[in-house]
């Protein structure tokens, strides 16, 4: 009986310090997670369909953070802006929206500033010179006499979703699909949404500093069947 119980009681803590050993590893793992998430890049899901046809609403992405590293940004990227109010939580606090994050695949975050999260198209950059007809936008780059389409100018090849507006439509509106030409400032960039139904860009923002580009799309990881770089 005694050696019995000996046994279990040697067993008992043999399990216990597995468990304890996997704890740990499971610890030192999200801490890795957490750290990286948090200040080199970020794994978010798109919530709406701005950026149709490209970019679906439910499609995952990596995106760079530039907390740790500005990358140069290119006419045609995609980017995530945040046009709501400075990110003071705490460290502790990110590390908690991290944590939550990871466990429901990115669906849900406690951090309020998520409704002010938008993901973007960069049209034009600091120095060009920016126009607008029929919802597609015209550039004149700094260093170019010409003035050319977003298409022709961008290091990336996408399609965007004309809306069809009344005949009589105010096109001194934004979202009319004209702008008179305007040049961009030191730090100033140009976003757009692929679906150009949807307003909330620079149309109604204005030119986007760089302090608000929080991150770049570096890639999209599901669905499966789109996956890449997009």
């Amino acid at each position: 009986m005694r050696k019995q119980l000996s046994y279990s009681y040697g067993e008992g803590k043999k399990l216990w310090r597995r468990i304890r050993l996997m704890l740990l590893y499971i610890a030192a793992f999200f801490t890795i997670y957490a750290c990286f998430t948090s200040f080199v890049f970020s794994m978010r899901v798109t919530m709406s369909a701005s950026m149709q046809p490209g970019i679906r609403a439910k499609d995952h992405f990596i995106f760079s953070s530039y907390d740790f590293y500005t990358p140069t940004l290119q006419r045609g990227s995609i980017v995530l802006a945040a046009m709501g109010e400075e990110d003071d939580r705490a460290l502790l606090m990110k590390f908690f929206d991290a944590f939550i994050r990871f466990w429901t695949f990115q669906r849900i975050s406690v951090s309020a500033r998520e409704d002010f999260f938008y993901l973007k198209r960069v049209i034009a950059l600091p120095g060009d010179e920016v126009s607008m007809t029929n919802f597609v936008a015209r550039i004149k780059r700094k260093d170019s006499p010409y003035h050319v389409t977003e298409f022709e100018v961008s290091e990336q090849h996408y399609e965007v979703i004309i809306p069809q507006v009344p005949a009589l439509w105010d096109a001194s509106l934004p979202f009319s699909g004209s702008i008179e030409p305007f040049i961009l400032g030191e730090d100033e960039y140009f976003l757009l949404s692929d679906d150009r139904n949807n307003t909330n860009d620079s149309r109604t923002w204005g030119p986007v500093p760089l302090k608000r580009i929080i991150g770049a799309a570096l890639f999209r990881y599901w669905p499966l069947t789109r996956m890449g770089k997009p």
